[in-house]
């Protein structure tokens, strides 16, 4: 190879590596700029206020459902046919307190009573003369007592025997077992006769009148409308701010009625469910149509009074319970004592008195980042803490 072609090549190869180192330097320079991250030489504005410590009331604000204070079973304690009550035996139907409800047919069991009293005043009679001889000072109280028995109405008390011997006498004659006998039936008879032992509904049926049942079948279920209760899901950890016999305000949801109430129960328990603890809360004084079992209300619970804390909004705390706080114009973390948890903010302490903690979240920001409190922070507080 001639001295001539290896010069030219030596040449082109220079220029190609000129151009290319050229071409590389162009496009290295073209390439825009990053941008700067925040905290690389500038200062950030925080919202900040000063630690301080004061008495706060916080209230509590949960929805919960309407339950009726009373919900029972209306069960028969004996076989026969359902006859009717003073009111229809039909799913929502009203009564009140004494109402008769329904009885299972109860002829045979009144007829068959009659003449076990009849029994007991002929068994009387038969003793009467011998008291008249034997125990002529028990005679007048038995002979009054064998006059009052009425065939229709329940058996009176029968006189206490005031002697041991008198009592023997009495139970050989079987008239104390006759006479306990009777009030066992009155009873039977009684239990087929179903009373209304509250103001309520129905709110369930499953045996209408001329239905025959067995002892122990369920008829109907009944809901008291007289006393209603609010059952209201709270967190456990804030149920430990509503204490029993507290005074809350119960709204709807739709109307700007108010009504009040009383916490009377705290369950024991948190459900598996849900993870919240149920507040019962009653309702007294109410409109008929202002209160009905099942539908949801919101109740706002007064809260206790929480010494030695402060609030501030839930957004400027982050990993459960860390701050950032300015110290010499800089920011720092912090660990705070979370009290009580609100919707919106929380409530705290652990933080010295004076302390500058922001009030609002940060984002991109990392500790030692130099920052400056917005205007409005009490600049004397604020030169304490820095």
């Amino acid at each position: 190879m001639s001295w001539r072609k290896t010069t030219f090549i030596i040449a082109a190869l220079v220029i190609l590596l000129g151009g290319a180192a050229a071409l590389s330097w162009v496009f290295i320079h073209m390439k825009p700029e990053p941008p700067r991250r925040p905290g690389d030489g500038l200062k950030r504005y925080v919202k900040a206020e000063a630690v301080f410590y004061k008495p706060i009331v916080s209230p509590l604000k949960r929805e919960g459902r309407v339950t009726a204070s009373h919900d029972v079973l209306l069960v028969a304690e004996a076989a026969g046919k359902i006859e009717p009550g003073e009111v229809p035996l039909k799913k929502g139907t009203s009564f009140r307190k004494g109402q008769l409800l329904a009885s299972i047919y109860k002829d045979e069991a009144e007829l068959a009573l009659k003449a076990r009293k009849s029994s007991f005043l002929n068994s009387l009679s038969n003793i009467l003369p011998d008291l008249k001889v034997d125990y002529p000072e028990e005679f007048q109280s038995y002979y009054d007592y064998f006059s009052t028995v009425d065939l229709n109405k329940p058996l009176p008390r029968l006189p206490e025997p005031r002697t041991e011997k008198f009592k023997v006498f009495l139970a050989s004659r079987s008239i104390l077992s006759e006479y306990f006998g009777l009030l066992q039936d009155e009873k039977n008879l009684q239990r087929r006769s179903l009373v209304a032992p509250f103001d309520g509904t129905f709110s369930s049926v499953n045996f209408e009148a001329g239905a025959y049942v067995n002892a122990g079948s369920q008829i109907a279920r009944m809901i008291g409308t007289d006393v209603l209760e609010v059952e209201v899901p709270v967190e456990n950890h804030n149920s430990k701010w509503i204490e029993i016999g507290d005074q809350v305000q119960v709204l709807s949801k739709i109307s700007i009625d108010t009504l009040v109430g009383t916490v009377v129960r705290k369950a024991a328990f948190v459900d598996a469910s849900t993870q919240a603890r149920s507040i019962f809360v009653r309702v007294k004084e109410f409109r008929k149509d202002d209160l009905l079992a099942g539908e949801y209300k919101v109740v706002v619970f007064p809260g206790q009074k929480i010494h030695g804390a402060m609030e501030i909004p839930r957004s400027a705390v982050f990993n459960s319970n860390v701050v950032f706080t300015v110290v010499n114009g800089e920011l720092k973390k912090a660990e705070i004592n979370v009290m009580k948890v609100n919707e919106t903010n929380l409530i705290f302490n652990g933080l010295p008195e004076g302390t500058m903690v922001v009030t609002e979240p940060l984002i991109n920001v990392k500790e030692n980042l130099p920052v400056e409190i917005l205007a409005g922070a009490n600049s004397q507080t604020a030169g304490k803490s820095e």
